[in-house]
């Protein structure tokens, strides 16, 4: 009898073990991203165009893919910071569209996932191009307005699907959409080009109206935004801390975040919002 009574306080002692001796952290570390993977580190997916992929750190990543991603880049720093694994598909050019199209089959048991993408459905690149040019030579005020228009009345639909597909693609990730830092703080220093005050006004207006179309789209969406625009104020384009690269050789690192940018601005700021949850 007594052996008996033995083996059973045995056999209640071992069933009962697994539950006192639980996850560290208690039932929130279980439910949490990249909970029931045997202790993998979370997966964070990187989408986006050149500001997220790392255009204006000078150095690149020798992957075949000709997108520009830099080690410097934010979602790298992001990723090593936080050990997490990092599916890295930002491409340097990539519009919403091609983000959609290109990037999502990456989200496949992603964690966490930040996107930044509108400036190139705008084609902002050929809007900077004619305001920097003199004005006999670039009508600044013209390629402003079209790139208005736009963030007006094509972009909000745009991004309203690609929130749809990444939230059918990653239902369980924490995502934060990543806006973009106002370039110029009313001074050109640069010998070769030509952004007159106004034409600084109207590039900061549009930098607000697409950050507006992005916030709108992740408030809908249940995302989070990051706003980078405070975060690089008094770092624009000729201020004396500069976290974003004026005219430069080669051309393509011209007005993108340099490495300061990306270590000082973006990182912190992005890092905050997805440990915020979004």
């Amino acid at each position: 009898m007594h052996r008996s009574l033995a083996l059973l306080l045995s056999l209640v002692m071992v069933l009962a073990l697994p539950v006192l001796a639980g996850p560290p952290g208690g039932a929130a570390a279980a439910s949490g991203p990249g909970a029931g993977r045997d202790d993998a580190p979370p997966v964070y997916v990187a989408l986006g165009d050149s500001f997220s992929s790392g255009v204006g750190t000078r150095t690149y990543l020798d992957d075949g893919s000709g997108c520009l991603r830099s080690a410097h880049a934010y979602p790298a720093r992001l990723a090593r910071a936080a050990g997490w694994r990092l599916r890295f598909e930002a491409c340097s050019g990539a519009t919403s569209v091609q983000v959609r199209r290109r990037q999502l089959a990456a989200l496949v048991g992603a964690d966490y996932v930040t996107v930044g993408a509108g400036g190139n459905d705008a084609r902002f690149k050929a809007v900077l191009t004619q305001c920097a040019l003199p004005r006999w030579a670039g009508d600044c005020a013209e390629a402003v307005d079209g790139a208005d228009k736009v963030v007006r009345d094509v972009l909000p639909d745009r991004l309203d699907l690609l929130m749809r597909r990444i939230a059918a693609r990653a239902p369980g990730a924490v995502v934060v959409v990543v806006g973009y830092p106002r370039l110029f703080m009313g001074e050109d220093c640069n010998v070769a080009t030509w952004f007159s005050p106004d034409d600084q006004r109207r590039l900061a207006a549009t930098q607000r109206a697409l950050n507006a179309a992005l916030r709108a789209a992740a408030r809908t969406a249940g995302f989070g935004f990051a706003d980078p625009t405070a975060a690089f104020t008094g770092h624009a384009v000729c201020d004396d801390r500069e976290w974003v690269n004026g005219l430069s050789r080669p051309l393509r690192e011209s007005y993108h975040p340099n490495r300061a940018g990306h270590r000082a601005g973006y990182a912190p700021l992005v890092s905050a919002r997805l440990r915020d949850g979004g």
